[in-house]
C-alpha cells in the first residue's frame, strides 16, 4: 500500500481526503498532520460562532471518528518542521518521521500583519482560526478597533458588537467591500451596520498602535491624526500563503507554492492545494476554488484520468445575520449598467455586449442564481433586457438545450 502524507487539516485538506477515500479507499495508507489541536472544522462558520449563532460542535465537520472510520492517522497539535524530498520523509515538531510516496501540502495561509509599530502589543489579535475565536470570546467588553473593511473585518466587527463591545472599523477605501461592491451597495451596507451600533472611519490608514506603558494596546493612531482609544485591535487586512516549508524544501514559490493544472509541484511526488498555492499567477481565499482543487488533486492521486484545474470565478456572499448580499464578476466600468434601487433592496447588473459581466444584489437576493447562470453561460440577454431587473419570472429565455439556444450563448 502506498503512503500518503497530508500536511494541513483545513477545509481543502479535508475535502481532498473525502474525495480520495471515495475514489480509491484502499490505495493509500494516509497520515494527516494538523498544526491546530482540533479535528476538521468549517472555517466559514467562524463568524457565526463568534457572533453566538452556532457552537463548536456544529462547525466540526470532520470529527475524530470520521478519520478512524477511514483508517486515516490524524496527528494534531504538531507542525511539520522539515521535508526531506530525496528521502521522501516528513519530520514533525513532535519528532514523528513520516515516510511518503506522495505528499500533499495544504498549509493554508496566515493572517497578514499590519506593517506598523505596536503590532506585537498585548491585545492585538487576528480573526483567522478557532483559537482566535476562543480568544475573542474570552475578552471582557471593551473598545475594539477592527482594521479592514473586507469580508473578515466586517464579519468580525458585527459579531463583536453582538458580544457587547464598542467597535470601530477602520477602512482605507471610500466604501466597504470595495473589491466586491459598487459604491451604492457599499454605502447601504455601512448604513445598515451603523444602525446595529458599529462605527466606521473611512479613507483612513493605521499609522501606529499606541502602547499604554504596560505592553498593551492604548489606542490606534491614524494617518490623518485621529486617535482611536482601544483596548483591543483586530487585524483583518488579508492573508499570506504559508509557503516557508515548501521553500525550505526547495520547491518553487512565488506568491504561493507554484503548481500546474494537476496541482502538482515541480517535484512529481508532491502536490499542493488551497490557500498556500499559486496557480497561473493567482492565489486563492474563497472556498469554492479550494474544493475544486481538492477534487482535481484527488483524481490524480487516485490514478484516475487526467482532470485539470482551471480557475472559475465564483459569487461571494457576506456571512452576517440579517444582511443578504451577493456579488460576482467585474465592475471595471466597461459597457453599461442596469440598476434598480428600492427601499431595502438594490440590484446592479453590469453588461457588456448584451451579456452580464458583473452583479451586485443587496437586500433581496432571490434572483442571484438566475443572474449567476446567465453570467456563467455568457447568455445574450438582448431579447429580455427591458425586463431583466424584474427577475426570471419576467424573462422568457429558452432553457439550455432548446433549438435556438445557440443564438443566445456565445
Amino acid at each position: 500500500m502506498k503512503r500518503l502524507v497530508v500536511i494541513g487539516n483545513g477545509m481543502a485538506a479535508c475535502r481532498l481526503l473525502e474525495e480520495l477515500t471515495g475514489l480509491a479507499p484502499d490505495l493509500y495508507q494516509i497520515t494527516v498532520v494538523g498544526e491546530e489541536p482540533f479535528a476538521g472544522y468549517n472555517r466559514v462558520m467562524l463568524s457565526p460562532l463568534l457572533g453566538g449563532g452556532t457552537d463548536e460542535q456544529t462547525i466540526t465537520t470532520y470529527p475524530h471518528q470520521w478519520y478512524r472510520d477511514r483508517d486515516i492517522r490524524l496527528i494534531t497539535g504538531s507542525s511539520v518542521v522539515q521535508i526531506h524530498r530525496h528521502r521522501r520523509q516528513v519530520i514533525t515538531a513532535a519528532g514523528h518521521r513520516l515516510d511518503y510516496d506522495r505528499l500533499v501540502l495544504a498549509t493554508g495561509a496566515a493572517p497578514r500583519q499590519l506593517p506598523v509599530d505596536g503590532v506585537d502589543l498585548k491585545g492585538v489579535m487576528s480573526f483567522r482560526d478557532l483559537h482566535d475565536v476562543r480568544t475573542l470570546l474570552s475578552l471582557p467588553p471593551g473598545r475594539v478597533v477592527v482594521v479592514g473593511g473586507g469580508f473578515l473585518g466586517l464579519e468580525a466587527a458585527d459579531a463583536l458588537v453582538k458580544q457587547g463591545h464598542d467597535v470601530t472599523l477602520v477602512h482605507s477605501r471610500g466604501h466597504l467591500l470595495n473589491q466586491q461592491l459598487d459604491e451604492a451597495a457599499g454605502h447601504r451596507l455601512q448604513q445598515d451596520l451603523e444602525a446595529r451600533g458599529l462605527k466606521f472611519v473611512m479613507k483612513a490608514r493605521t499609522q501606529t498602535i499606541e502602547d499604554n506603558g504596560r505592553g498593551a494596546v492604548a489606542a490606534v493612531q491614524l494617518g490623518d491624526g485621529q486617535r482611536l482609544p482601544a483596548d483591543y485591535v483586530v487585524q483583518a487586512v488579508g492573508i499570506v500563503p504559508r509557503m516557508a516549508l515548501a521553500e525550505q524544501a526547495g520547491l518553487t514559490v512565488n506568491q504561493g507554492i507554484r503548481v500546474d493544472d494537476t496541482l502538482q509541484t515541480f517535484d512529481p511526488a508532491i502536490y499542493a492545494i488551497g490557500e498556500c498555492v499559486e496557480h497561473r499567477q493567482r492565489t486563492f481565499g474563497l472556498v469554492a476554488p479550494l474544493y475544486e482543487q481538492a477534487a482535481v488533486c484527488a483524481s490524480h492521486l487516485a490514478e484516475l484520468g487526467h482532470r485539470r484545474y482551471l480557475y472559475a470565478d465564483s459569487a461571494t456572499r457576506l456571512k452576517i445575520s440579517g444582511i443578504d448580499l451577493v456579488s460576482f464578476g467585474d465592475f471595471s466600468g466597461e459597457g453599461d449598467t442596469l440598476q434598480l434601487s428600492l427601499p431595502g433592496s438594490y440590484c446592479r447588473l453590469q453588461l457588456c455586449d448584451n451579456r452580464i459581466t458583473g452583479m451586485v444584489l443587496y437586500g433581496s437576493v432571490a434572483e442571484a442564481p438566475f443572474y449567476e447562470s446567465l453570467w456563467r453561460n455568457r447568455t445574450d440577454i438582448s431579447a429580455v433586457r427591458s425586463s431583466l431587473l424584474l427577475g426570471e419570472a419576467f424573462c422568457n429565455l429558452p432553457a439550455p438545450g432548446d433549438d435556438n439556444q445557440e443564438n443566445l450563448a456565445a
